[in-house]
Formats: C-alpha cells, structure tokens, sequence
C-alpha cells in the first residue's frame, strides 16, 4: 500500500488583523506565507489550494468540501 506523503496544515499563526502568516505541517514544519504558497502551488500539501485575489495576489484557501471545520481559520493557532 502506497503512503500518501503529502502533508497537510495543524496550525496557523495570524497577526493583529486575523489574516494568516504561517502554518505548521502534520510534519512538524514551519512555513511562512510565501513557504507556504510555493509548497502548496507544487502540490506538496493536501487539503488546500491557492487562487487568485481580487487584487492580483495569490492566497492559500481550504479546498471546499462543505465541512467548516477543517477551514484554515478554524485551525489551532501555535507560538
């Protein structure tokens, strides 16, 4: 049986306005946004995807799947 060795966000950490600056890995890992992005833009990370904002930027979102819960803003925040 094949693993699946994609990780997947636990945690994130946000500043003073609720946005996201990182996110710790099922690994362990810790990644800044950018980090971030790229890992999920190589499709290293399961769960998520990235998109385009209105403003041209790229973001990290949740895939949708109906379930809240596993929304990155629902997710723990770490130190």
């Amino acid at each position: 049986m094949e693993m699946n060795t994609r990780e997947t966000f636990i945690a994130v950490q946000k500043n003073g306005d609720g946005d996201l600056t990182a996110f710790k890995t099922s690994s362990g890992r810790v990644l800044d946004y950018e980090q971030a992005l790229q890992e999920v833009k190589a499709g290293a990370i399961a769960g998520v995807n990235v998109f385009k904002g209105r403003d041209g930027e790229m973001y990290i979102r949740g895939d949708a799947d109906g379930d809240p819960t596993n929304n990155l803003d629902a997710l723990p925040r770490f130190e």
